[in-house]
């Protein structure tokens, strides 16, 4: 009996092998992107009656879904172009060096060398900007400047119609 306990006892030890190796490559697994797609070019249409009408144009070299996460995203990691229409076709063009799009949250983070370029002529630079696709809204905290005005900390509307900036400076002129 005690022979069976101990080659029982034996076999399960040497049985037991370490598969830390193996526990780990299943984690880089699921920290992998679940798809990859290069030369993006998305268009956001909107049906209108009998016509389509194009809201906006998403340009970039590529694109990694990390919608297998709990939290997921969508990752431009060598940057984005979008181009936003407006009345007439009026055009506001965003740049960024890298993106992500947080889809539970409807919150886009655009990051390195961020520019807008609105229709209106209208310019804001910054290193991070955040857009809340549902309230429209944009903000960053990081120093920005717009026109001949910056400062630190900026949130606006999405046509700039309303805006707040903090701590600010530049060159502007007041009517009385």
């Amino acid at each position: 009996m005690k022979n069976l306990v101990t080659a029982i006892a034996v076999t399960l030890f040497f049985s037991c092998k370490n598969n830390f190796d193996e526990v780990q490559k299943v984690g880089v697994l699921q920290n992998q992107p679940v798809g990859e797609a290069e030369n993006i070019d998305l268009k956001y249409t909107e049906f209108d009656d009998d016509s389509v009408k194009l809201l906006a144009n998403l340009l970039s070299p590529k694109m990694l879904d990390y919608s297998n996460r709990d939290f997921s995203f969508s990752e431009f990691p060598e940057g984005i172009e979008l181009i936003v229409y407006g009345d007439d076709n009026k055009q506001t063009k965003i740049f960024a060096d890298y993106a992500i799009i947080y889809n539970d949250t409807d919150i886009i983070d655009l990051r390195d060398n961020v520019i807008i370029a609105t229709h209106d002529n209208d310019t804001l630079l910054t290193d991070q900007l955040y857009y809340n696709e549902k309230l429209e809204w944009v903000f960053t905290n990081e120093p920005f400047t717009y026109g001949p005005l910056h400062g630190n900390g900026f949130d606006s509307d999405k046509d700039f119609k309303n805006f707040q900036m903090l701590e600010m400076g530049g060159d502007f002129e007041i009517d009385n």
